[in-house]
């Protein structure tokens, strides 16, 4: 069994992210290969020049046949009329974007490579619209540019970077490789990329998602469009609760993102790219290396956790390696197969303990073929579900284990009704560890100005009940709440020997400044069954195929 969406509905292009182009700082005061240069399809051969591929020609409402001329640089040829994708009148019947027919096409036919993607990617409006969607005050990379620096000069600077990225002049830098410390005492390299490779990067993510939204399985949530990690705890708690799920199998990739291996990874993104220079781009940053301690270190394995385009390659990966071979395993499996993948973290519940291991030993297999290996700690096999805590019960042999999965601890419980649930509450891990950097940043800020600390505490606890506010889990946010009123209590008493805040005038404080614990989503199943609309297949969000056992 799986849960899945089919996506039905084309994804709107991305709009520019300001109508003026240049940034203002704040004061510190305050064989069938295809596309053309629409994306509809054009025969073509892979050693073809995907600017002088000839085909079928791409028309327009009218008739006429659009080029790819003004946005290649070049001038017009006889006979062809400017492309327009707006309308003109308000009788007119809008035309779709190129990157929507991008979309279209890849949907239309699974086996489609596209040959002519890389005027999309160099095209003023895209690298403009990357930038304007970077994070105005990330860290730099190893050229030391600021995203405000870069601004100061912009439309100059896109300019070049276009050129460059159309002449096949464009250099990617090594990336600045950052250690952060993870929960379980070990470390976590992240990459930082410098500013223009993050614009192009993104650009190249913006086109590329067009063709592989259409080819992800609806199982799979990590960073894609329109989804995210409330969507996929919602699927997992569908399919524990609705499907004879007795075996839960949590898996954990060791170091997967440093373990990639280029050459399939390339393979994989050659199944649908036939554009030879979107895939030298993503070459040039696979073989870019990393920066440590002013050692340039190249490798063949791996991708700078952090980048913009590490995310989407990732998926790609998993989608060949993982997704497919896990949808076509489950037809043989003799009950229900539930499978939800959040990027490397996947959880899938089994009904028989045979299927289970019988999965994990042939998923061990298949990941030692491409360089992936199981974390043999962290991975492991769980009774859990609704039979299961009957099962048990009924043995003497206790409540089922709990599992982690994105932030949330799962536990079987029966509600007040003596219904089986699934109790999410806050990780006991991911608690401590935000309340140990809360109290060291409180220790900094110690003699900072009250309301600017309560600012700052008061978007924390805001960020973190957006998050964690998930039905009965309540109590565990009032706790952290709690606790960083404590922290906060503490920390202004140390200002002084002489201090006179009293517990209640302390409490004042925390009701001007901190935001009240509450639930902030609804039911699962509501929300999953409220975007997931069976009886509207044509719906903005497409409904999702609940399948068992060997069904198609």
């Amino acid at each position: 069994m799986q849960f899945e969406w089919r996506t039905e509905a084309s994804t709107r292009a991305t709009e520019c992210a300001s109508s003026d182009p240049t940034p203002v700082k704040p004061s510190n005061k305050g064989g069938l290969e295809v596309s053309g240069s629409d994306g509809e399809p054009q025969t073509g051969t892979k050693g073809e020049n995907p600017d002088t591929a000839k085909g079928e020609p791409n028309v327009t409402s009218e008739g006429r046949e659009s080029t790819a001329e003004g946005v290649e640089g070049r001038g017009l040829a006889q006979g062809n009329l400017p492309q327009q994708n707006v309308l003109r009148t308000q009788g007119r019947v809008g035309m779709p974007s190129a990157l929507e027919r991008i979309g279209e096409v890849a949907r239309r036919d699974k086996k489609v490579r596209f040959t002519t993607l890389m005027h999309h990617v160099y095209h003023l409006d895209t690298l403009r619209g990357a930038y304007h969607g970077l994070k105005r005050d990330a860290a730099p990379g190893v050229d030391g540019a600021t995203w405000w620096e870069y601004g100061e000069h912009l439309e100059e600077s896109l300019k070049n970077l276009s050129e460059r990225l159309k002449r096949g002049a464009y250099r990617a830098r090594p990336v600045r490789r950052v250690l952060i410390p993870k929960s379980d005492g070990g470390v976590r390299p992240l990459g930082v990329t410098t500013l223009e490779d993050k614009i192009v990067q993104r650009a190249v993510v913006e086109v590329l998602n067009r063709i592989y939204e259409a080819d992800f399985l609806g199982f799979s949530y990590g960073f894609r469009p329109r989804r995210g990690q409330h969507d996929a705890l919602d699927a997992l708690y569908v399919g524990v609760t609705a499907r004879r799920v007795n075996w839960v199998l949590d898996l954990d990739i060791r170091e997967f993102f440093t373990s990639i291996k280029h050459e399939w990874l390339v393979k994989f993104v050659e199944h649908r790219i036939a554009d030879r220079r979107i895939v030298r781009l993503i070459q040039k940053w696979l073989r870019a290396g990393v920066l440590e301690d002013g050692k340039r270190i190249q490798s063949e394995v791996g991708t700078p956790q952090g980048s913009g385009i590490s995310p989407l390659l990732a998926n790609i990966y998993l989608h060949y390696v993982l997704d497919l071979w896990a949808q076509a395993w489950r037809r043989q499996a003799k009950g229900d197969v539930v499978i939800v993948r959040y990027a490397d973290d996947s959880v899938l519940g089994f009904e028989h303990e045979a299927d289970a291991r019988r999965f994990w030993a042939e998923l061990a297999e298949r990941f030692a073929k491409f360089g992936l290996e199981l974390h043999p700690a962290k991975t492991r096999l769980l009774e859990f579900g609704r039979y299961a805590a009957e099962d048990r019960r009924r043995n003497g042999r206790g409540k089922p284990d709990n599992f982690d999965f994105l932030g949330f601890t799962h536990v079987c419980v029966k509600n007040r009704k003596g219904r089986f649930e699934v109790l999410r509450l806050t990780s006991r891990k991911r608690v401590r560890r935000k309340l140990r950097a809360i109290k060291f940043e409180l220790k900094r800020r110690l003699h900072a100005p009250v309301p600017e600390v309560g600012k700052w505490l008061g978007a924390v606890v805001r960020g973190h009940v957006n998050y964690y506010g998930v039905p009965l889990n309540g109590a565990s946010l009032s706790a952290f709440r709690d606790h960083v009123s404590r922290l906060w209590w503490r920390t202004l008493r140390r200002r002084s020997q002489k201090t006179r805040l009293t517990w209640e005038r302390m409490r004042r404080l925390v009701r001007r400044h901190l935001p009240p614990a509450r639930i902030t989503h609804p039911y699962p199943d509501k929300r999953f069954n409220l975007r997931h609309l069976r009886q509207e297949p044509s719906a903005l969000v497409p409904h999702a195929r609940i399948c068992a056992g060997g069904a198609g």
